[in-house]
């Protein structure tokens, strides 16, 4: 069988040592978001996730506005160092995509289909994880490393009024993306007969 989808999905990791140094054109990477996006699927073809993608001093403003709101969260000076350490490892990349549910879509189609009412907002949620995961291993393909981060609810407002986001479009992640300045770590992965089970009759 082939098994080129799983190389892929193999180098598709988590990476903070994030930098500037990518070849690719905004125009080029933009490109790839979008086509990503597009043919990941969603329940009822509804087409629910969002993004708006984020370069230069927009994505640096991204993370200073994270950074910003946590400083009231965060219990002290040290503990708060530690965490704008992380957000700057963020904020060194080329790049952010922030990953929206159309919540309007979600509800409407609540509407339409009432048998399945209670499960569209489950549904947005696994069309969202489709399109991440396809963004991120679009990136990867194209040896750029990238994360992916939540800090929203804290920062949902700052961000609409920062980012002009639409009525409707709800917040649900983050990701930064640049070169990829340092090598990973090994992944430490489950026993397979743990996740995944056979029945043959």
């Amino acid at each position: 069988m082939e098994q080129k989808l799983i190389e892929l999905l193999k180098n598709r990791r988590s990476i903070y040592a994030l930098g500037k140094n990518v070849k690719d054109s905004k125009e080029e990477i933009t490109n790839l978001v979008k086509k990503a996006i597009r043919e990941s699927p969603t329940a009822f073809n509804n087409q629910s996730t969002r993004a708006i993608v984020l370069f230069g001093n927009a994505s640096d403003k991204a993370w200073d506005l994270v950074a910003d709101r946590l400083k009231s969260e965060v219990p002290t000076e040290e503990a708060y160092a530690k965490t704008k350490e992380k957000i700057d490892s963020f904020k060194a990349g080329f790049g952010t995509v922030l990953f929206f549910t159309d919540q309007t879509t979600v509800d409407d189609n609540k509407a339409q289909f009432a048998l399945y009412a209670d499960n569209f907002q489950d549904w947005s949620e696994q069309g969202l994880g489709g399109a991440q995961q396809s963004v991120w291993v679009a990136l990867a393909e194209n040896k750029l490393g990238a994360s992916l981060q939540h800090y929203n609810p804290l920062i949902d407002d700052a961000f609409k009024e920062a980012f002009n986001v639409p009525e409707g479009w709800v917040l649900r992640a983050e990701m930064p993306f640049g070169s990829i300045e340092a090598t990973r770590e090994e992944k430490v992965y489950m026993d397979d007969e743990e996740r995944v089970r056979v029945i043959e009759n």
